[in-house]
């Protein structure tokens, strides 16, 4: 499937709140093979892997092209072989508030102590609701791209903010 991803992110506030209220969870790893211009990534979701493709955000972060394909467990573990930095580990928690669901990704590892929510809009200036545990929007801010947080995690820098 392709289309055009029109994401915000925020970083989360109030604990653990988010895992009363959602009402999914599934575990996540996911690499990236190296490419210009696009990010290629390969991800595991419990049972299921997924082959992406995403062009690079436009200035204000928040729109980019995006193709996604499932692709088998064992193509996704001998591709995993090729991504470079390792992997992201994370447990993903879906929350829905009004019209949306959000996707809020509990981090582990060397981002241990990171956890952020994204909803994924229709259009740039699509009105949401927000739940009470969404924090400070960093939507655009590369530090929080899932990519860049393998080569400098988060434990490199949360001490900083």
């Amino acid at each position: 499937m392709s289309s055009l991803e029109i994401e915000r992110k925020f970083l989360i506030r109030g604990g653990d709140i988010f895992k009363d209220v959602a009402f999914s969870s599934s575990y996540i790893r996911q690499g990236y093979i190296p490419a210009d211009g696009a990010t290629v990534r390969v991800r595991t979701r419990d049972d299921k892997a997924y082959l992406t493709i995403k062009s690079h955000a436009g200035e204000n972060g928040l729109t980019r092209y995006e193709f996604e394909k499932e692709i088998t467990m064992e193509e996704a573990l001998q591709l995993l072989k090729l991504c470079k930095g390792g992997v992201i580990e994370k447990r993903r928690y879906l929350v829905a508030v009004g019209r949306h669901t959000f996707e809020v990704d509990e981090f582990y590892g060397d981002n241990e102590g990171l956890v952020m929510a994204e909803v994924e809009l229709k259009s740039e200036d699509e009105a949401f609701e927000k739940p009470d545990f969404i924090g400070q929007e960093v939507t655009g801010d590369r530090r929080y791209y899932n990519s860049n947080l393998l080569t400098n995690p988060y434990k490199r820098w949360k001490d900083r903010l």
